[in-house]
């Protein structure tokens, strides 16, 4: 039995599940509904559409990396910490990622989360010039989805080689905004 007040959650956690395992575009807030132990109309009572689900969903997400890099103590721990997210939630930021370009409330979703990781680069980094937080941004986040995606194997170079550069990435990014 469902307890009063978990519906939203469930529902979530029950798009997340979805968005993993067959990505946006392969699932619809039906199956969501029935995953999470609802009937289809429950989904309504929460959610717009299947996009509200996903920025939902998108907003824990972004959640749960800064908090697994918020408690990272060096470049290795960020770097696993980033390839273990990116790995665990592939699926989700294939779909994440092309969404960004063809839907504008996703992409302003993530243009205000990127403002939230540049704001915790320059705390953390000392980097405060927004062109180089975004550039930092985008080139450790593009590593860590290779790595994932499985790109770097793909092309003959080790997994734990493709680890080693993006720590040295990271590593001079903390020693650059230092100075």
């Amino acid at each position: 039995m469902k307890k009063r007040g978990q519906g939203r959650e469930a529902l979530i956690e029950a798009a997340r599940l979805e968005f993993e395992d067959h990505g946006f575009e392969g699932t619809n807030s039906n199956v969501i509904a029935r995953r999470a132990g609802y009937a289809p109309q429950t989904f309504y009572r929460h959610f717009e559409g299947k996009r509200a689900v996903f920025l939902a969903v998108y907003q824990a997400w972004a959640a749960a990396e800064a908090r697994d890099l918020s408690v990272a103590d060096s470049a290795e721990a960020v770097a696993d910490a980033l390839i273990r997210h990116h790995k665990t939630h592939r699926v989700f930021r294939q779909s994440l990622r092309a969404l960004t370009v063809s839907d504008p409330e996703v992409g302003q979703a993530r243009a205000s989360a990127r403002q939230a990781q540049m704001l915790a680069l320059a705390a953390r980094t000392g980097l405060t010039h927004p062109a180089r937080c975004l550039t930092a941004i985008f080139n450790i986040e593009r590593v860590s989805d290779a790595i994932a995606d499985g790109e770097f194997q793909a092309c003959g170079v080790s997994e734990e080689r493709a680890r080693e550069e993006l720590i040295a990435v990271i590593s001079n990014l903390f020693d650059a905004g230092l100075r």
